[in-house]
């Protein structure tokens, strides 16, 4: 038989690769709570305990972070930002390295690149949901937001804000923020956090634990 120099695909391998990026990153996964019903999610970026969410969740609020363990711990607010819908919360973890997602990057993503959303929807912890990238760029349809976001053909629901959205092969190049219609939902870029993190908490790690004056919210 002639090779045709084409890769066979596996649907359960695809299937194992992706089931094993989702049980990863559930580690980094936390709820966001600030005392109302419900939580939303965040993602920890740093073992030192550096978690991203959206502005919305926390409100400008020192939240409290549980793990995915269901272990509760307490967190301050280090940065705010309701332009970009992002919010930075540093959590305690006494000398411990929490399990961590390193930001990756948003703009290699394409129209029908696969990507998976992770979130507390209507209070599943860890739930996971997947869909295909429509588009990447500012939506046409009205939003309090005006940056640029990924669009998703999924379903974002209460409790996903927040939380990491993945591509196929595990990196977080997005938060997953609102919903723009009928299974389309939007997240914040990595590439637009990881400006929001320079801006407001700087590089080195040292300097994220010490948020800039005019970071820190009234």
């Amino acid at each position: 038989m002639k090779f045709s120099g084409v890769i066979p695909f596996s649907s359960q391998q695809l299937d194992a690769e992706l089931a094993a990026h989702v049980a990863a990153a559930r580690k980094a996964l936390v709820q966001v709570r600030t005392g109302r019903n419900g939580a939303g999610s965040g993602v920890i970026i740093h073992g030192d305990g550096l978690i991203v969410t959206n502005a919305h969740v926390v409100r400008r609020r020192s939240p409290a972070i549980v793990l995915i363990s269901g272990e509760r711990l307490p967190a301050r607010l280090l940065a705010y930002d309701e332009a970009k819908d992002l919010a930075a919360i540093s959590v305690d973890v006494n000398g411990q390295q929490l399990p961590a997602l390193t930001l990756g990057d948003s703009r290699r993503l394409r129209t029908g690149s696969l990507v998976v959303a992770l979130g507390h929807p209507w209070g599943v912890v860890g739930a996971a949901s997947a869909g295909m990238v429509i588009g990447v760029g500012r939506p046409l349809e009205p939003l309090p937001y005006r940056g640029e976001l990924i669009q998703v053909g999924l379903n974002l629901r209460p409790g996903h804000s927040g939380g990491p959205m993945l591509d196929a092969t595990g990196e977080l190049v997005g938060i997953n923020t609102m919903i723009a219609g009928p299974m389309v939902g939007l997240a914040v870029p990595a590439e637009t956090v990881t400006r929001f993190l320079k801006e407001n908490l700087g590089t080195d790690r040292k300097e994220r634990t010490r948020p800039k004056p005019q970071a820190v919210p009234a």
